[in-house]
């Protein structure tokens, strides 16, 4: 019988700093037996005795940020006698920071989550992705942070919606097979990135999505369309990738890549991308750089 740990995230915002250090802390063991009791959101009194009541009723460690020094208190002396570790998990980075920035933090709950400029950038962001995918309205490129090109299911609108979180305006233009590339492509006013995957991890792809499009596995088999075909495929991959090398456009294989390591990878390369065009403009040119994230 494998070990079960129960593992508490107590938050007084939405939990994504636990969730993403949970997630990625996890990913380190083979196969942990975790369950994840997720509490977000604790404000008030009322709201931290129901969490400790659930850390009594299935004790396990509690990792937590809390700016209320009440709250943060009560939880921490609570954890300590019930004999189970608790730690804030933000207090060594806001110590670096504090002495590097010399300035004290401020107790500000979910300072990230402000209704400010950044917030409303990656609004826009997800506006212009709802608007410019699979290649819909191809004249809006004049304002796109980014040009995500590539064949049918090899991820570009994920990536287009992950980078739109962060801010960047992504544009999403498929590559098809006997048909021309929107002249706004010919001299783009943004870094174009081409996205490519393997054939066989494609093939999968796209006959399931046809399976849950309403296509039976027979179905396919007999039509042997293009569109699932292992040498169609093949070809189409192949004729995709040597435009991109054409127009001096980087590619990446997302065949074993999660979307957030393609959109890390796209965030690279668009940094190269305007540092090169700084270099171009002269120490007097218009770079505006990447777009603030």
């Amino acid at each position: 019988m494998p070990r079960i740990t129960n593992l508490h995230l107590v938050s007084d915002s939405t939990g994504e700093t636990l969730n993403s250090m949970a997630r990625a802390t996890l990913a380190r063991f083979e196969e942990p037996h975790v369950i994840q009791h997720r509490w977000f959101l604790v404000r008030s009194r009322f709201q931290l005795e129901q969490v400790l009541e659930g850390i009594q009723a299935e004790p396990g460690p509690v990792l937590f940020t809390m700016a209320d020094k009440s709250l943060r208190h009560s939880l921490e002396e609570f954890t300590a006698r019930l004999g189970v570790t608790s730690l804030s998990v933000l207090d060594q980075t806001l110590d670096l920071l504090q002495a590097a920035i010399g300035e004290a933090a401020k107790e500000k709950r979910a300072a990230q989550h402000v209704l400010d400029a950044d917030y409303f950038r990656r609004i826009d962001a997800m506006h212009y992705v709802l608007a410019h995918d699979d290649g819909q309205g191809t004249a809006g490129i004049a304002e796109a942070d980014v040009c995500l090109v590539g064949v049918s299911r090899s991820s570009k609108t994920p990536t287009c919606f992950y980078l739109a979180n962060r801010g960047i305006k992504a544009a999403n233009v498929p590559i098809v097979p006997g048909t021309v590339l929107p002249p706004e492509l010919e001299a783009p006013p943004c870094p174009v990135v081409g996205l490519t995957i393997e054939v066989n991890a494609l093939l999968e792809i796209r006959r399931h999505r046809l399976k849950l499009i309403g296509h039976s596995p027979g179905a396919i088999r007999q039509e042997a369309t293009d569109y699932v075909d292992p040498e169609a495929v093949k070809a189409e991959i192949l004729s995709a990738r040597r435009l991109c090398t054409a127009h001096g456009w980087p590619v990446i294989d997302v065949t074993r890549r999660s979307i957030e390591e393609t959109a890390a990878t796209v965030l690279q390369l668009m940094e190269g991308w305007h540092a090169r065009a700084g270099l171009l403009a002269g120490p007097h040119g218009a770079n505006q750089g990447p777009p603030a994230r």
